[in-house]
């Protein structure tokens, strides 16, 4: 029997608690259900506003739900597992663990069952591209891979149909990592900049979840780290096994750096040129950075001829840079997944002018000040929605040097509005992008739902 079998096994007749019936935990349950588990799910949102089929499954497997405002409230089950937005820390999981609740949750249980080796990426900035970008190189030289984690497909279901020899490549968030007490066989962190501070008591304990990906590492673990990012490059002195160091500015010590302008591994007695940079087809520094983490990460595993096909060939993610429509001369960009200030300026150094920029959304309590001198430089107009639109106008017009009549500020209550104020600025010839700088919480379920609202307003207008 599999320790995936043995796991599940062990769930028939007890008591177990789902906390969260979002996109994560919905094959967890499933799984659940068919083990014989004596299900509760337990969700903020009212029962009504749940997946109606998954709903009916359940009512006809007997599970009982805890719905509203006091989900949480007197968690009682044998075992709790919880939803990334769930921080490990909240006191109703620490009083259910007091209890001798076992608190797990969906990645946590795929780390424990998944029988290949598992490449983890986490960051601030850059995550979903690296992780994309190993899992194509991997593909390119012929290995199997399963693709999942943050970037939006759970894996834990996949895991019968995983083989030894395949690779998982997994994106993780602070979140999923702050209770983690498995790592990665190769870890990577593409940077660590202020981030999550509405859930995270500060940044300390955010730079500590992120550590948790590389902490359990045995001495053949490797790690891949930012020398160019303070706290990253910090991290190297905590590393139980191997650490590789990447580096665009050619930073002391790094083991991936440009020379000549190709990226190149130099460890021990070896130097191996990988990666033309001018052969790299995704726009932007920032994108240099992400095939250096990348080819950090499997460089053992792919030779450099593969790693030159991916970038040549490699587009890029959804919502990360996406082209969506060229309207009447003007070019609309979709790149919803920049949800922090340092991510919307990467976006917007890409351009060789300025931009129409659609800015805002949930304050997950970080600095936007940088963005009112960024926009000052780099963008054409400002439209801006959200909860945090009225930071962002005062970040721009407080900025050293702001002039209304260069940089118009308009805040807009929907996308469909901003998308028809941007168009009505716009020139033949501008660029129109979408790059919130902040979280998508205030008015949509996820970065994906607010591209996908951004693309269907663009071509509503064609």
């Amino acid at each position: 029997m599999s320790r995936f079998e043995e796991v599940f096994s062990a769930c028939q007749d007890r008591r177990v608690a789902v906390l969260g019936m979002g996109i994560s935990n919905r094959p967890l349950i499933r799984l659940l259900m068919a083990a014989g588990a004596r299900l509760t799910v337990r969700d903020k949102q009212p029962r009504e506003k749940l997946d109606p089929t998954l709903c009916a499954e359940l009512v006809l497997h007997g599970a009982t739900f805890r719905c509203g405002e006091d989900y949480l409230k007197d968690i009682d089950e044998d075992v709790v597992f919880r939803s990334p937005g769930i921080m490990a820390s909240h006191p109703a999981l620490a009083a259910a663990r007091a209890r001798g609740a076992q608190i797990t949750s969906e990645m946590e249980l795929f780390f424990e069952t998944c029988p290949c080796p598992i490449i983890g990426i986490t960051g601030s900035d850059g995550k979903s591209t690296t992780t994309t970008l190993i899992a194509e190189m991997l593909r390119a030289a012929g290995h199997t891979v399963h693709l999942g984690g943050n970037i939006g497909h759970p894996l834990l279901a996949d895991v019968p149909d995983i083989a030894p020899a395949d690779f998982a490549v997994v994106e993780l968030s602070s979140f999923q990592l702050m209770s983690m007490t498995v790592s990665p066989a190769v870890s990577v962190i593409t940077n660590i900049t202020p981030n999550h501070l509405d859930k995270h008591k500060d940044m300390a304990e955010y730079v500590t979840a992120k550590q948790e990906i590389f902490r359990h590492q045995g001495s053949g673990g490797l790690v891949v780290l930012n020398a160019d990012n303070t706290v990253t490059s910090a991290c190297a002195a905590l590393a139980p096994g191997r650490v590789r160091l990447f580096s665009r500015a050619g930073a002391n010590g790094a083991n991936v750096v440009i020379r000549e302008g190709i990226i190149t591994l130099s460890e021990e007695d070896r130097t191996v040129p990988l990666i033309p940079v001018d052969e790299i087809l995704l726009p932007g520094t920032h994108n240099v950075e992400n095939y250096m983490a990348a080819a950090a990460a499997v460089a053992e595993l792919v030779t450099p001829e593969v790693m030159r096909q991916v970038a040549k060939n490699f587009g890029g993610v959804p919502h990360r840079l996406e082209l969506v429509a060229e309207l009447d001369g003007v070019r609309y960009y979709n790149s919803s997944i920049d949800s922090s200030p340092t991510r919307t300026a990467a976006a917007l150094s890409c351009f060789d002018k300025p931009v129409i920029v659609l800015a805002g959304g949930a304050d997950k309590g970080i600095p936007l000040e940088p963005l009112g001198p960024l926009f000052r430089e780099k963008a054409k107009a400002c439209i801006l929605v959200g909860h945090t639109a009225e930071r962002i106008r005062a970040a721009v017009i407080d900025s050293p040097e702001y002039d209304e009549e260069k940089l118009p500020v308009r805040i807009e209550n929907n996308m469909e509005d901003a998308v028809a104020s941007a168009r009505s600025l716009a020139v033949p010839g501008d660029i129109v992008i979408l790059s919130p700088g902040c979280t998508s919480f205030d008015l949509y379920s996820n970065f994906e739902e607010r591209g996908e609202r951004f693309r269907s307003a663009v071509r509503a207008m064609m």
